[in-house]
């Protein structure tokens, strides 16, 4: 039995569904708040549970920050493994919504930590992001380069879900893997991510909002990549380490930046 959180997100979806077509029985964890339209979320779930597989799909309505009511899913179900990848997501929100990342990125995943803590799994992976990077202009970016120059308390509260794993996998030889993701897009996305923000705007003949006059460089990753990612990440060995502590931090990216406004021209 394999836990997916966040399993009605863009993401979550996609790994649940790939999951399910290779046998597992799977749990889905989601909130399924307003932070976008919980419709899209529900449409999804619908969508793995008609998938191949879809019979072995139970579905758990339940918050990260109700710990007692986590636990309790643990010891149910005796996870093998775990992929935990409810979060609350964007940069921008972080401006004006800060408790939200606490309570859920935060708050959220030290629940989730104790909880593999008291119901040992034989792998708990975890979604970071790269915006960890922040500031760093060194491309392309490196697991080792340094990450101590956040630009958003979201890319704050993805760096402390980093060093919290390496703090619990040293003290209880819990078995973590911290995914950095670069910008996913494909289908069933995010509305709030510049693919889809990009593409609406462009089909309703709007302006697009761009920063920087679009000086920069993005990853963007296709979700079938990203899906292939965490499975080769699911599945990689973790006995025996050379320094004795099971954590790890992996890029997982399409290592080709873009220049954002050949993106756009691309979509027009």
């Amino acid at each position: 039995m394999i836990l997916v959180t966040g399993a009605a997100g863009f993401i979550g979806s996609a790994i649940a569904q790939r999951l399910l077509q290779r046998g597992h029985p799977v749990v889905g964890l989601d909130n399924l708040n307003a932070y976008y339209s919980p419709q899209l979320k529900l449409d999804r779930l619908a969508r793995v549970r008609a998938a191949p597989g879809g019979e072995r799909f139970v579905f758990a309505h339940m918050d990260l920050g109700d710990g007692e009511g986590l636990l309790r899913l643990f010891a149910e179900h005796r996870f093998k493994q775990v992929v935990h990848l409810a979060a609350q997501a964007g940069v921008r929100y972080s401006l004006t919504h800060p408790l939200a990342y606490v309570d859920s990125n935060l708050a959220g995943f030290v629940n989730v930590l104790e909880a593999v803590r008291a119901y040992p799994v034989d792998h708990c992976l975890y979604a970071s992001s790269s915006s960890v990077y922040g500031g760093n202009t060194k491309m392309p970016f490196e697991e080792s380069d340094r990450v101590d120059d956040p630009v958003s308390l979201y890319a704050v509260t993805k760096r402390a879900n980093e060093l919290m794993a390496s703090v619990y996998a040293k003290q209880f030889a819990i078995p973590l893997t911290g995914l950095r993701f670069f910008t996913v897009y494909g289908p069933w996305g995010r509305p709030d991510m510049a693919p889809m923000k990009f593409t609406k705007a462009i089909l309703a003949g709007e302006p697009i909002d761009v920063y920087n006059h679009g000086d920069m460089l993005r990853d963007f990753t296709f979700i079938d990549d990203i899906v292939e990612g965490v499975l080769a990440a699911l599945d990689r060995s973790l006995d025996n380490p050379a320094d004795g502590v099971r954590h790890s931090i992996f890029n997982i990216g399409n290592n080709k930046p873009v220049p954002l406004m050949h993106f756009i021209d691309v979509l027009e």
